[in-house]
């Protein structure tokens, strides 16, 4: 990331000032650069979750979206730009709520965050993120190990996450949003 959108604590409305090729996330104002492009493997298991719970939610009213789009966590409508001090942009998400479903961004928090882990992003996306989006009121928090190819999910009860399982390849994913709903690990480790 170049060295003039590193100093000092830095708000959403200077993110939008930046050239549109600068991919970063922000905890507290202070910037994270985004790492790399994502690994062909990683891609692979974000597409086929993206697969399975596009054709569920195809017709509902909860909408499915993949990175990058930036979420301002904390946000609402009524937020300025110069106030918003925590973005991110997830690997795949769910939001619920239409009026959260802005032009150009998310503004609150996604019902369901994934991540997908790599080793550039584990330890942000198990310790900052999974604070961030527990604070925030992030329902449901699935954290993709493609290593392991386990599934790790955390459920919010009374306002903090509780793991409900870790899951491997040969096990189903109950969705606690959808209880009609399960995603087949097999399907999604390649």
């Amino acid at each position: 990331m170049p060295q003039e959108y590193t100093n000092g604590l830095s708000s959403y409305a200077d993110y939008l000032q930046w050239d549109e090729d600068v991919r970063c996330e922000a905890f507290d104002g202070v910037i994270v650069n985004m790492t790399p492009s994502p690994t062909p493997g990683h891609q692979e298991i974000q597409l086929e979750l993206s697969v399975e719970f596009g054709a569920f939610l195809r017709g509902k009213a909860c909408k499915f979206f993949t990175a990058p789009l930036d979420v301002c966590l904390f946000a609402t409508s009524e937020t300025s730009n110069e106030e918003i001090n925590n973005w991110v942009q997830p690997d795949l998400m769910i939001v619920c709520d239409p009026k959260k479903i802005d032009e150009k961004r998310i503004i609150g928090a996604p019902d369901l965050v994934i991540e997908i882990l790599s080793p550039a992003t584990a330890r942000t996306d198990r310790l900052t993120k999974y604070n961030k989006y527990e604070e925030a009121g992030v329902k449901e928090y699935w954290i993709v190990d493609p290593h392991h190819e386990t599934v790790e999910v955390f459920v919010l009860q009374d306002q903090s996450f509780e793991r409900a399982d870790v899951f491997t390849k040969s096990d189903a994913v109950k969705v606690s949003l959808f209880p009609d709903f399960e995603v087949q690990l097999n399907k999604i480790f390649p």
